[in-house]
């Protein structure tokens, strides 16, 4: 039979890959008789075509090598409190400035090492270093710890520790929450040294009214009369003077209340004789 002219030839029909057949559908098999089946990926349940019970399907997603995550590294922090309202921070170790979420008021957190004479007033929660060369004169300062080497003529609060060498030179006035005397060197004071702690290595000719511990080193030599909360001495320190240990009056317990009760006279009972 001849074809019409007009007509073309049917292309002949191609035939369907099995390997993609294959990647459209995953085995399911029934968790109750064991029957494998074919069904389309991504469904979420179906019906075994064997004992006509519903089960979900569970696909296996191809295991891929997972690159642990590094850690996060953890950042150290301290806290401070603004120099203008007081109000309690916390920052980084590492950070040289910050601004008090309250008042806005800039916080240096900078250390500045002193070699030559300078007349400033210092607000840092950093370390000021005072070189032996170093002066610093008519100053008023507030640092987070200190060091003094050189010379220093006005008011020095230091937060967190002061450490005095021997060729230091301090004319005025200075609070600390933690005195450090290194060893081999040598610190006399004339007044009352009012601190929170201190650690004594070297020699130290001075009173001392602590409100936490004072340390004496085995390389201390200590001569002067001691008020702390509590007193450490290390086997081959030298102490000359006199020690009282514990929390000040103010600070201990409040007694309970007592009261005085004074004592009444007796009853007189009177007997009579029976008749």
């Amino acid at each position: 039979m001849k074809s019409r002219s007009g007509d073309q030839p049917k292309a002949a029909a191609k035939p369907r890959s099995v390997a993609a057949s294959k990647s459209k559908t995953i085995s399911a098999t029934c968790p109750k008789c064991g029957h494998v089946q074919e069904e389309p990926r991504g469904s979420y349940s179906t019906i075994c075509k064997k004992c006509r019970s519903h089960f979900r399907l569970e696909e296996e997603a191809p295991k891929t090598s997972k690159v642990p995550k590094a850690p996060k590294p953890t950042i150290e922090l301290r806290h401070i409190s603004c120099f203008q309202c007081g109000t309690e921070l916390e920052v980084p170790t590492a950070a040289e400035s910050t601004m008090c979420k309250r008042c806005s008021s800039h916080v240096d957190l900078r250390d500045y090492q002193i070699t030559q004479t300078v007349s400033k007033n210092f607000r840092t929660y950093g370390r000021l270093v005072v070189e032996e060369n170093g002066y610093i004169l008519n100053t008023d300062s507030l640092v987070g710890e200190a060091i003094l080497k050189g010379r220093l003529i006005g008011k020095l609060v230091a937060h967190r520790s002061l450490e005095i060498y021997s060729t230091a030179a301090i004319k005025g006035s200075f609070n600390t929450g933690k005195l450090i005397i290194p060893a081999a060197n040598t610190f006399r004071w004339p007044e009352l040294l009012r601190i929170g702690g201190a650690e004594i290595g070297g020699e130290l000719v001075a009173n001392i009214q602590s409100s936490g511990t004072v340390v004496l080193k085995s390389t201390a030599r200590l001569f002067g009369d001691v008020q702390a909360a509590n007193l450490v001495v290390e086997s081959g320190a030298v102490f000359v003077g006199s020690a009282k240990i514990g929390r000040p009056p103010s600070e201990e317990t409040p007694a309970k209340a007592t009261t005085t009760i004074s004592p009444t006279k007796p009853a007189r009972k009177t007997v009579r004789s029976a008749e």
